[in-house]
């Protein structure tokens, strides 16, 4: 492990030890968020209330260091309450920009599927472009810049389903779960007279994390990686059970998450299962199955778990370090 990849382990396992603290039993969630984070993606958490969506998207930030805001997007949240606006300034005698809450580094986007397809959309271009146009201006956002939008997938009254488009913009989706009984009672126990988030101290800084994903940029990919994944993302657009298959977004969004799971595992360089780990988190939002499929009830994952299976997993000859 040369020195650079040592330091950005230290880096990520310092932030993960203090989100550990609030998220209690859920390591596979605090990991996926932080390779999220470091590798520059956006993610959609779609759990059931009350399971620590909010709480672990608001531990990163404390814990990086980040700017952060939080925004619970219901009907009435209009697009430039996310983008911001502008105003006539007297003294000015032009238009003012006012910033919405997309002018930070982590926005969390509480119940993302309740507010209008308008509202949606205007985080096109956040998440895109890491920009946002407000009459004909265009201001930079932060840097770094990441959404962490939370839905819950259970309630359709009231609710504006996410289009293809958008979902694609994330890098990834994942679930938290109910925790186990042992870590249920200490969560109690830690939320009886205090809140746990108090005690998360900011380990790093937004120098820090820039640095991480540059890090991430330079992991080295055997080209066998590259025709694994393309393999992999491939087999959905020939598979005839799915009606809309993974675009090349998703090849790169893969190979990204391939990168940085494999410097929080402290190398400087990608193995297959790497990619393996990252695969159904990355593409399972992606793709729809077909109403036939749907209706025996086979999952997204099920599909996927198949092409997994079907797809030649390559053998590297050598470890490659650079």
């Amino acid at each position: 492990m040369n020195n650079n990849i040592e330091r950005s382990y230290m880096v990520c396992a310092s932030i993960m030890n203090e989100v550990n603290k609030v998220i209690i039993g859920k390591p596979d969630a605090v990991r996926l968020l932080m390779l999220s984070l470091i590798c520059g993606g956006h993610v959609l958490i779609e759990d059931v209330p009350g399971v620590g969506k909010t709480t672990i998207a608001a531990a990163l930030a404390k814990a990086t260091g980040l700017d952060f805001k939080r925004v619970q997007l219901t009907p009435d949240v209009m697009a430039s309450d996310i983008t911001g606006f502008s105003v006539y300034d007297k003294n000015l005698g032009a238009l003012s920009y006012n910033p919405g809450v997309v002018m930070t580094n982590i926005l969390i986007a509480d119940e993302i599927n309740r507010t209008s397809p308008k509202t949606q959309s205007a985080l096109l271009e956040a998440m895109e472009e890491k920009q946002v146009t407000v009459d004909g201006v265009t201001h930079k956002l932060p840097v770094p810049f990441m959404v962490i939008a939370t839905e819950n997938p259970l309630g359709f009254v009231g609710t504006y389903p996410l289009p293809e488009a958008q979902l694609d913009r994330f890098l990834m989706r994942f679930v938290i779960g109910y925790p186990q009984k042992q870590d249920e009672i200490r969560i109690i126990s830690d939320r009886k007279s205090s809140n746990p988030l108090d005690s998360v101290r900011a380990v790093a800084s937004s120098d820090d994390i820039i640095e991480l994903q540059k890090t991430v940029s330079e992991i080295f990919v055997d080209r066998e990686i590259y025709n694994y994944i393309v393999d992999l993302v491939q087999a959905t657009r020939t598979n005839k059970n799915i009606v809309l298959a993974a675009s090349p977004r998703a090849s790169i969004a893969l190979i990204k998450a391939s990168c940085a799971n494999a410097l929080i595992s402290g190398r400087n360089y990608v193995i297959p299962a790497d990619v393996a780990q990252m695969y159904k988190f990355v593409v399972e939002h992606r793709i729809v199955l077909s109403a036939e499929v749907r209706l025996e009830q086979t999952t997204p994952g099920q599909v996927l778990d198949s092409i997994f299976k079907n797809t030649v997993m390559p053998i590297l000859k050598t470890a490659k370090e650079s």
